[in-house]
């Protein structure tokens, strides 16, 4: 799988955009601001229906103008695949797969998979629990139509559940039966996807491994571990009994959105006694061992977006990188830098073909 070419059209910075693009590599070069990062947002996209950066569909449209357009030309198993994505102002937004509109965006999100290696991925370490469970949502997604489906499911009951509650505390009156109601579906998505949770990190955890001691040259041992209420055997019970305090705060105090991940080095949180290189090794890593998982489950290498890379890990960790790239580890690369000498010095050592873009506010000038 590879994409071909892509078009941006009032796209955050982008008025008009067209880029082709090589099978192997592609670096995106330019000053800070230029418009690099936003073009692998335009791909993330054509992916998962959403930007990597902002959570307003709205806010990505360029200034002054009412809506925004992406398409990119696919190619999936020698044949071809169009993809489109607009976004109008106060209209919902379309995805389209070769000129036929999808009733969901759901039914895309796995279709083209992708992971993305950007600057503040170690927020995922240092940040709140919601960044680590958007995380892992994000990749089972792509990989699990049914587990994107029961998670869309969950977060439906959930606000309806706690906006029952809030309606409770408003009008001093409770309706019991319709609150068992979504008391028992949520019960049972919470298992259900939190067995899959955790049958995803005994996938993970021998990879994550192997790729951390790979680039960090470390003999440490880093793990993950899940945490949630979910898979206890009186996870009904335990639900239940905190229905008293779900009425005092007016929202839901189980249930899968109240789960975390746990990122440890030997037995210690990373976030507290790990240094910035091993944080950023242990990420990188985790990252990589997505790419696997994508890589084992659909049979095909998943698209790879490096967004300021070089300017994010030392000498060592670089090298090791485009060791794995020299090897052809990976399929389709996307990159993007801000100083062009330095990426055209490390990227001339590779046996691949590398395509160089160099943008100039939202400008492809050569």
């Amino acid at each position: 799988m590879h994409l071909k070419s892509l078009d941006l059209l009032q796209f955050k910075n982008h008025e008009k955009t067209q880029l082709v693009f090589s099978p192997q590599i592609n670096c995106i070069v330019g000053l800070n601001g230029s418009g690099k990062t936003n073009i692998l947002d335009g791909i993330h996209y054509l992916s998962l229906t959403k930007s990597a950066v902002q959570s307003s569909d709205s806010l990505n449209v360029l200034h002054d103008k009412d809506f925004f357009a992406i398409k990119g030309h696919f190619e999936i198993e020698s044949k071809p695949l169009e993809v489109r994505c607009t976004v109008e102002l106060g209209k919902k937004k379309q995805i389209f797969q070769n000129g036929k509109a999808l009733d969901k965006t759901s039914e895309h999100v796995g279709l083209l998979p992708l992971v993305l290696i950007a600057p503040d991925d170690t927020d995922l370490i240092r940040g709140g629990s919601d960044g680590r469970r958007k995380f892992f949502d994000g990749l089972l997604s792509q990989l699990d139509r049914n587990y994107l489906n029961q998670l869309i499911r969950y977060h439906h009951f959930l606000k309806q559940r706690n906006a029952l509650l809030k309606k409770f505390a408003e009008t001093g009156r409770r309706d019991l039966t319709l609150l068992g109601s979504y008391d028992e579906e949520m019960i049972i998505l919470s298992k259900a996807i939190a067995t899959r949770r955790a049958e995803l990190l005994e996938e993970v955890a021998p990879m994550l491994q192997s790729h951390y001691a790979a680039i960090s040259q470390g003999q440490e041992k880093v793990t993950i571990v899940y945490e949630t209420e979910a898979l206890r055997e009186d996870f009904s019970n335990y639900f239940s009994s905190l229905r008293k305090k779900d009425f005092i705060t007016k929202n839901s105090n189980a249930g899968i959105h109240k789960d975390d991940y746990s990122f440890l080095i030997g037995d210690h949180p990373i976030r507290k006694i790990g240094s910035q290189g091993q944080q950023k090794s242990f990420i990188i890593s985790l990252k990589l061992a997505q790419f696997q998982i994508f890589e084992n489950a659909k049979g095909e290498k998943p698209l790879l977006l490096l967004d300021d890379i070089f300017d994010k890990l030392d000498d060592t960790r670089i090298a090791q990188m485009m060791q794995l790239i020299s090897q052809h580890t990976f399929g389709q690369i996307f990159l993007t830098d801000a100083r062009p000498e330095r990426s055209q010095k490390i990227l001339s050592q590779l046996d691949s073909e590398v395509f160089f873009f160099e943008l100039e506010k939202g400008n492809v000038i050569k």
